[in-house]
């Protein structure tokens, strides 16, 4: 059974992928290595899981501004995640995915933190605006 969940769109994309959840928000400055795409914070509940290629799915992110160049050098790498689902997306995170081109929704209508779990198949249509779990 699949559930379409509406959200507003900050980053235009499409991307399809298995989803990694935390209730945490997220630094990319220092939170995660840019060369390998691994959560390297040992305080962080997602600490040495791997983000790349997965459907990021956070409250929030957080820190400092340089995260949104850390994003962008995960670009560089091939190390990304595939699209990002926040709650509510701060500048930082914003920033990085519209300068990296990434997928970036958020202010879904359900709590997807509650209604997702890592390696649920999700949808990020940022072009429409829709959440789609599969």
């Amino acid at each position: 059974m699949t559930k379409e969940i509406k959200c507003r769109s900050i980053s235009k994309g499409k991307s399809t992928g298995k989803a990694i959840v935390t209730q945490e928000p997220i630094s990319f400055l220092g939170g995660v290595d840019p060369d390998t795409g691994i959560v390297i914070d040992k305080k962080h509940e997602l600490y040495n899981q791997k983000i790349t290629d997965k459907i990021l799915v956070i409250p929030s992110g957080k820190g400092s501004t340089v995260g949104s160049y850390v994003i962008y050098q995960m670009v560089k790498n091939n190390t990304t995640p595939k699209a990002i689902i926040c709650l509510k997306a701060e500048p930082i995170i914003a920033t990085g995915a519209l300068i990296s081109k990434i997928p970036l929704v958020d202010q879904p209508e359900e709590d997807v933190l509650k209604l997702l779990s890592s390696d649920d198949t999700v949808t990020v249509d940022a072009d429409n605006a829709v959440i789609t779990v599969i």
